[in-house]
């Protein structure tokens, strides 16, 4: 198995990515190789998993990786490898300055030392402008490998000092494949979470993986389609938000529990000791991270509620219009043959616009139960008037 076989649909940036790491392991061709590099697709094509991957190649000195640098890159434990991301909503400049210096120490093991920066969108200008100076004229050993929606996201002084490589949103065939080669997933049940997921592979694990999740989302379709009153969209933004709560909490509260049981173990305090005051500030630091993070999950959480919502009234949309074309959500064909036929294809076309607005709303700090709610009340199934006839 090479470091590139759990990657899905995506062979024209494997091809320049290990032709680049192949000239790479040539002493001839590495001062040539570039040195920055953007790797850009939206979320769940998997640009994180391709950035680790190359990191591997680039680590081993070898195209396809091999299997101790491997391990050491997934435990992100390799001493070559550093990795800038963040649990919150926007990276630090002093993240950023720290892992700017540590970016001119030469390798101890690895052919290169490669830098990762996950959601580099998520800089600021200012912070930005830090990082842009090594960007420039990075050390001739050192590679940075940024990951971010688009290249639009980054500032144009970036963007022109980065190749970038562009990922394309996998087929849910590929995905279901991935889901059933990799998780051992029941085919069929792949090939639901994979459509439903819309080729997200992150988010299409978890619908393979937990029946909670599958069930939260079938709620979160059926609390839209019930939708009658603008009481009951106040009603059912509220109840939203307690889904998207308790999707994050599942999702993060296992990995809080393993990080303090790490963090605890790795200053020397045995399990059920009382933390001693030396010892507390660490804990607390670590308790804010994971609070921040919970923050994020949330967020991100409410997001997926409405790339759902967009993804049924896409397909209530589809019907009106008689297209060939197949339902994301085929198991409630008949929910959504009968919302079709309650509405005006220009009403669904606007009850998508508030989905979208909404999303736009909350990436911009707006209360998240308020989108929600004006997002919903437009979502109100209201036949049009009556048109008069004239003889």
């Amino acid at each position: 198995m090479t470091v590139w076989s759990d990657l899905t649909g995506q062979d024209a940036a494997i091809d320049v990515l290990r032709a680049a790491a192949a000239a790479a392991a040539s002493s001839r061709a590495s001062s040539d190789m570039t040195h920055s590099w953007l790797i850009t697709g939206p979320p769940g094509s998997g640009r994180s998993n391709l950035a680790y991957a190359f990191a591997e190649a680039l680590l081993s000195g070898r195209p396809d990786g091999d299997e101790t640098t491997r391990a050491q890159v997934t435990a992100r434990s390799h001493p070559d490898l550093h990795v800038l991301a963040t649990e919150g909503v926007i990276i630090k400049v002093a993240d950023v300055r720290k892992i700017v210096e540590r970016s001119h120490y030469a390798p101890s093991v690895g052919h290169h030392r490669v830098i990762v920066v996950e959601d580099a969108d998520r800089m600021t200008e200012q912070t930005s402008n830090v990082l842009l100076k090594e960007l420039e004229e990075p050390p001739e050993r050192t590679v940075w490998i940024l990951c971010a929606p688009s290249e639009a996201d980054l500032i144009p002084t970036i963007r022109s000092r980065v190749r970038s490589v562009r990922l394309q949103v996998p087929g849910v065939a590929a995905v279901a494949d991935l889901l059933v080669r990799r998780d051992g997933v029941d085919r069929e049940l792949a090939r639901r979470a994979a459509r439903e997921a819309q080729s997200h592979i992150g988010m299409a694990h978890r619908l393979a993986t937990s029946a909670e999740a599958r069930d939260r989302r079938d709620e979160t379709l059926r609390l839209a389609l019930n939708v009658r009153s603008t009481p009951g969209a106040v009603l059912t933004a509220a109840r939203l938000i307690e889904i998207a709560g308790d999707d994050a909490k599942a999702i993060t509260e296992l990995r809080d529990a393993e990080e303090r049981e790490h963090t605890l173990r790795s200053l020397g305090v045995a399990p059920g000791q009382a933390v001693p005051a030396a010892l507390r500030s660490q804990i607390r630091a670590l308790e804010e991270d994971q609070k921040r993070r919970a923050t994020r999950s949330l967020r991100d959480g409410i997001d997926r509620i409405l790339v759902d919502l967009a993804s049924l009234f896409r397909d209530i949309l589809v019907t009106q219009l008689g297209a060939e074309v197949d339902l994301v959500n085929r198991g409630i064909a008949d929910d959504v043959a009968r919302a079709a036929a309650s509405a005006t294809p220009a009403q669904t076309l606007a009850t998508l616009d508030a989905i979208q607005e909404a999303r736009i709303r909350i990436e911009a700090n707006v209360q998240p139960t308020l989108a929600l709610e004006a997002m919903l009340v437009a979502a109100i199934r209201r036949p049009e008037p009556a048109r008069e006839v004239r003889s």
